[in-house]
């Protein structure tokens, strides 16, 4: 069996994971998923992610408890212990403590949201755009219909950025990733040759049909939670459900619902400034909050076809109502 097999195996266990942290998750359910024998699964994973298994899990649900604990304000500290997997608050208190060296209340009241908590702090495009000082935003509402809103996003200052944000129903996506676990800020070559892998495996396969086929980044972690060096990111194209996926390629769906969707033309080194626009500007004059579901960039264009050069992207943030 190739590494490539072993990686592929083990991120179908951290995708079933990440989909399913508030149920209980036993070993024997894992290793099955795996497909490696249960008295062997344990040692595997952990020499995989440098984590037990326990480990893993419980930093998990602790990083998505510190994300929601900013992003959902009016969700009470229990109901976000429970629904994160933890048997009790009691149980969550103890183990905030320990991970973070401060109590749910002091983390929730620390830092507001919407200041850094996102992904364009880390965006590997240009490892800028994780302050907000000196941006001011302006945002102009418009309805276009009883479930549909239009904004225009302006940021002014040293980027002059423009975005059109609209609020709409996306459905679920059958994609094929690729994934990195590690530091991915302010490196471009990381992102270059994650594509170049991702379309040497799937051109040969057939599965590079644009329009069709979509190309997006998915950010699985808070970067201003989770360490450098457990962010996850998966750059996906779009296939359909039955596709084979061989090798350290892997196959999820992401789910379908409401989404802010913020199209821009980004130059690289405005990426981390476009996902403050829309967390810092946008988001808390909007009615919405985030939701758990994760927010990844859909790349509509490449900078090759654009007449500045520009990317043009669409970042989709998934919502609710506040």
């Amino acid at each position: 069996m190739s590494r490539a097999e072993y990686t592929a195996r083990i991120n179908r266990v951290i995708d079933h994971i990440g989909d399913h942290l508030e149920d209980e998750l036993h070993l024997a359910d894992l290793a099955r998923i795996a497909a490696f024998s249960r008295f062997h699964f344990h040692r595997i994973f952990t020499a995989h992610t440098n984590e037990t298994l326990k480990r893993f899990i419980q930093r998990l649900r602790l990083e998505r408890a510190a994300s929601q604990l900013h992003k959902n304000p009016g969700k009470s500290i229990t109901e976000i212990a429970l629904d994160c997997g933890f048997s009790s608050s009691a149980t969550f208190a103890r183990a905030f403590k320990s991970r973070f060296a401060v109590s749910a209340t002091e983390w929730r009241q620390k830092v507001p949201y919407g200041t850094d908590s996102n992904p364009g702090k880390m965006n590997g495009k240009d490892g800028q755009g994780n302050h907000n000082q000196g941006k001011e935003f302006l945002i102009e509402a418009t309805y276009l219909g009883p479930r549909q809103q239009h904004w225009r996003v302006e940021m002014k200052g040293n980027t002059n950025l423009e975005a059109k944000v609209t609020v709409r129903t996306l459905p679920a996506m059958h994609v094929a990733y690729l994934r990195h676990i590690g530091p991915y800020q302010g490196d471009p070559e990381l992102f270059g040759r994650l594509w170049e892998k991702m379309c040497r495996w799937a051109g040969p396969r057939g599965l590079l049909n644009p329009p069709k086929t979509q190309m997006l980044c998915v950010y699985e972690d808070d970067p201003n939670v989770t360490k450098d060096e457990k962010l996850r990111l998966d750059v996906c194209i779009t296939i359909d459900e039955d596709t084979p996926i061989d090798g350290e390629f892997g196959k999820r769906t992401l789910r379908g619902g409401e989404y802010a969707v913020a199209h821009f033309e980004l130059l690289p080194h405005q990426y981390g400034d476009a996902w403050n626009a829309v967390y810092g500007g946008w988001l808390p004059q909007s009615g919405y909050q985030p939701d758990d579901r994760p927010a990844f960039e859909l790349m509509l264009g490449s900078p090759e076809q654009h007449p500045e050069g520009k990317h043009v992207v669409e970042i989709c943030v998934p919502v609710r109502p506040l």
